[in-house]
């Protein structure tokens, strides 16, 4: 455990000095079991990494890693980001792990791909079985970075009629995961050509996602 807390707090102190480094930061995306199609978006880390890169300063890696739960190498990423529109299994060992991660100080952002919901719900029981999903008011932080967003997330695809909502697992008063639903929000981050959604409504996904970046990097 403490191990884990030394490396990953080198991590975080790497992102916030990020600019002086010559060596680039380095993001990943969870590679669960369970069935789902965890690989979706393959386009979607890189453009936001691009986007990050140019518009807030930062020094990222511009392909992201590809890390498991279970794996000790999750403690050298500062931020994860999940996505999926399907099932997700996380075994006894691979909570406790993603646990230790988080409690030392890292984060996670799942987006649900539409369908993740209804599994990733209890999957995140397994790793906080005291702490309940809460939606975060429009006037937290993670709205209002460098981009501000008063009515909370952007809604990039219809799906059920439902708005988009930003859910929150809160540890100790530290945000450790943030869920965006029914806002497709990678789908914005991808290619233009892959949906051909509006440029007003990728920008806006981009912006959002910038913001969680930003925000998972200097709310430690």
């Amino acid at each position: 455990m403490i191990k884990h807390l030394i490396l990953l707090s080198i991590c975080l102190l790497a992102s916030l000095l990020s600019l002086a480094q010559e060596r680039p930061l380095k993001i990943a995306k969870l590679k669960y079991n369970g069935g789902g199609d965890w690989y979706a978006n393959k386009t979607s880390l890189p453009n936001l990494i691009a986007f990050c890169n140019r518009n807030l300063g930062t020094n990222i890696a511009p392909e992201e890693e590809v890390v498991e739960p279970g794996s000790p190498e999750i403690f050298s990423y500062p931020f994860i980001h999940m996505t999926g529109h399907g099932n997700v299994v996380f075994s006894p060992s691979e909570a406790q792990n993603l646990r230790k991660y988080l409690i030392s100080g890292g984060f996670l952002h799942i987006d649900d791909n539409y369908g993740m919901d209804k599994f990733i719900r209890p999957e995140l029981k397994k790793i906080f079985p005291e702490l309940e999903l809460v939606e975060l008011p429009f006037n937290h932080p993670i709205y209002r970075q460098k981009y501000i967003f008063t009515n909370g997330l952007p809604k990039v695809h219809e799906h059920d009629g439902k708005p988009p909502q930003g859910f929150g697992l809160i540890y100790e008063g530290r945000l450790v995961v943030f869920y965006t639903y029914e806002c497709d929000l990678g789908n914005g981050w991808e290619d233009q050509i892959i949906y051909n959604d509006p440029e007003e409504i990728r920008q806006q996904a981009l912006q959002m996602g910038a913001n969680i970046i930003m925000y998972a990097f200097t709310q430690n």
